[in-house]
């Protein structure tokens, strides 16, 4: 799926606006810059509180630790409180306050710590989401050449083109809109859009879209769609759109947040009132109040649920598997269904030479044909170019050097190597000219094995046909295999190429269900069709085209080798080295930090009804309160870290651990 164009060009001018695009710097963020000045006070106030300072310096600065990092999500809890609704941000603010007010100061702050600094991820996450939703606009030109009714020429902001403009695309350009092809031929890389692999030829009547990248030769083309209708801008619309309705993630503790919230709170209230109505002394009921709050609060179930989460990201991490938060590493574990791009992610996305059939009419064997064809190639900078050439080197063949080198657009190019003249190109003129020459029984043999046919002329007489595709990735079967273990289900291949291609190399991998030919949104229907049928549905793609698939999906997955800015940001995890097999293990450490999660609830549950049956039914002493909830939080928290280890991936990489 990778191209020239997956990457958005360097800041500049958006169009139509001129205003820079700018990656968003993480301190220009205000809930960055408030947890990282929580989190320097407390690293600063940490020490002094250990090596028992004065009270005066870390209690000064825990203080500044509660402030900087609790006024937002204390803040944002207080309005959502206004909604009548209880979230857990003021609740673990109150909860943190409490352990001050009994003395337990140093929780308090870890707590607000904690939270501050998960505020600002999020942040952080969606803020660079919209750079590269925003950058993405950027593949389009900002100016395009129209031409007048007059014949002349005119610059023309690509904003203020309309439908039925002609506009110039030349050599090297990027087409300004998406439209028909009046008259021209060249070759357009269209990955951005399709996620074909290799460049298309266009003549009259085809159509071309806003962003593609022109070849070598010229074409006039008629605007059929205004710009805010184009692909790319559509491309936009929909990652903006899924990420906006896409489900509200949440970790399995926060699905019962707001009636333990709401319970603990009138518990903690009712035992601190109840008492003064009949007349208990005030600070042995606040005290037993405050214990109360202490030893019920959540603190001990949110630190219990995140140490498998983030364990399991950090080992994920050390073996090339970025995961972006804890609620992704827990959704990569739900999914039923796998949705998997070709071009970049099943394959390796360059061109290889995967046949050489010489006729034996030339004389030649097949080292031969694919030296003459090297040597005609190599002063071209096309991609079927690159991989003749590489072809020839890889067998070690000397390549001669060649002379009066001629490329003509969609057809191929041809120059004189040793004494004759050598063509290499598309078999379609051959096969107007002499149709039933054998060179096009081959050619035609190798496109429906979804090859891409190259015809070797010499003199004017075919000498060989050469064969070149994507190759497929050598884990591709085997990751494949294990995704259909995990799922019950055998993934799907999504992909914009055709599906000759599509279907040999499915086929290859183990695929039986190929949707071919589709565009960016076309994959999104793919993907809700799948989810209306009550599937979760993970995508993993590269390109720009995968992007509102990715968004839109239950998790996305990014190769990131050479994936799009868009595919890395919008994705919910991305594959860093592009070793497709580390999917199916980072999907199995999901489900055991899963496991685990749900142990630490049990082992944190029992600790926590324990010590709040001490306290209403006898009398439970704070320190041994503050000890066994804090005990609890030990063993669970060791207990997640079990996820750490290097024997915890390979178990997840070898599939000994589901």
């Amino acid at each position: 799926m990778s191209s020239t164009l997956t990457r958005p060009a360097p800041p500049g001018a958006v169009p139509d606006t001129g205003a820079p695009r700018r990656r968003t710097r993480i301190l220009a963020l205000p809930e960055a810059r408030w947890a990282a000045a929580a989190l320097v006070l407390f690293l600063i106030a940490l020490p002094l509180y250990l090596s028992g300072a004065p009270a005066w310096t870390w209690g000064t600065l825990f203080a500044a630790v509660y402030a900087t990092g609790g006024w937002e999500p204390g803040w944002a809890g207080l309005r959502a409180l206004r909604e009548r609704t209880l979230d857990v941000d003021l609740l673990m603010v109150v909860a943190a306050l409490g352990a001050a007010a009994i003395g337990q100061v140093l929780d308090g702050a870890l707590l607000i710590v904690i939270f501050a600094t998960s505020g600002a991820l999020e942040a952080i996450a969606t803020a660079r989401t919209a750079d590269s939703v925003r950058g993405l606009l950027d593949l389009a030109p900002a100016t395009a050449t129209r031409i007048t009714d007059g014949g002349a020429e005119e610059t023309v902001p690509t904003g203020r083109l309309a439908v039925g403009d002609t506009v110039l695309v030349r050599p090297g350009e990027r087409v300004g809109a998406d439209g028909r092809v009046l008259d021209g031929a060249s070759e357009v890389d269209q990955a951005t859009i399709t996620g074909e692999p290799l460049p298309v030829a266009k003549e009259a009547g085809d159509e071309v879209f806003a962003g593609t990248l022109n070849g070598t030769g010229v074409l006039r083309v008629k605007v059929e769609r205004d710009p805010s209708d184009s692909v790319i801008a559509r491309i936009v619309g929909m990652v903006e759109e899924a990420s906006g309705t896409k489900a509200p993630t949440q970790l399995f503790i926060e699905k019962v947040e707001q009636r333990y919230s709401l319970g603990m709170v009138a518990a903690t209230l009712a035992l601190f009132a109840l008492p003064l109505a009949f007349g208990a002394a005030l600070q042995p009921t606040l005290l037993r109040a405050m214990t109360f709050m202490i030893v019920a609060s959540p603190c001990a179930v949110v630190l219990a649920t995140m140490p498998p989460l983030l364990s399991a990201i950090a080992n994920a991490g050390r073996h090339g598997v970025l995961v972006k938060s804890a609620v992704v590493m827990e959704r990569l574990g739900q999914i039923d269904a796998v949705a998997l791009d070709k071009t970049g992610t099943l394959t390796e996305g360059t061109p290889r030479v995967t046949g050489i059939r010489a006729l034996a009419a030339s004389g030649l064997t097949e080292d031969e044909v694919l030296r003459l064809a090297a040597a005609a190639e190599h002063p071209s900078e096309h991609p079927l170019a690159r991989a003749i050439v590489d072809a020839a080197r890889t067998r070690g063949l000397d390549i001669p050097p060649a002379a009066d080198f001629d490329s003509a657009p969609g057809t191929g190019v041809s120059a004189t190597v040793e004494g004759g003249t050598v063509a290499v190109g598309s078999p379609v003129r051959l096969s107007d000219d002499r149709p039933d020459h054998p060179a096009m029984a081959v050619a035609v043999d190798l496109e429906e094995e979804g090859r891409t046919a190259v015809l070797v002329t010499i003199d004017g007489e075919p000498a060989g046909v050469l064969g070149i595709a994507d190759r497929l990735r050598d884990e591709a079967a085997a990751t494949v295999a294990a995704l259909g273990e995990l799922t019950g289900l055998t993934p799907v291949l999504v992909t914009g190429d055709n599906p000759r291609a599509a279907t040999r190399l499915a086929a290859e991998a183990g695929i039986t269900d190929v949707r071919a030919g589709l565009l960016p949104q076309d994959k999104v229907t793919a993907v809700r069709e799948m989810e209306r049928a009550g599937r979760k549905v993970l995508v993993v793609g590269d390109g720009v085209n995968d992007a509102p698939a990715l968004a839109a999906a239950h998790t996305g997955i990014a190769m990131g080798r050479a994936g799009s800015d868009l595919a890395l940001e919008t994705a919910d995890a991305v594959v860093v080295r592009d070793e497709l097999a580390t999917i199916p293990a980072v999907v199995r450490l999901s489900r055991r930090a899963r496991r685990l999660v749900v142990q630490n609830l049990v082992i944190a549950s029992v600790f926590i009804t324990g010590l709040v049956i001490w306290d209403l039914a006898g009398t439970l002493p704070l320190p041994l309160g503050v000890a066994g909830h804090e005990g609890s939080t030990v063993v669970v928290g060791l207990n997640g870290l079990r996820l750490l280890a290097d024997g915890a991936w390979r178990r997840a990489r070898t599939g000994t651990e589901a």
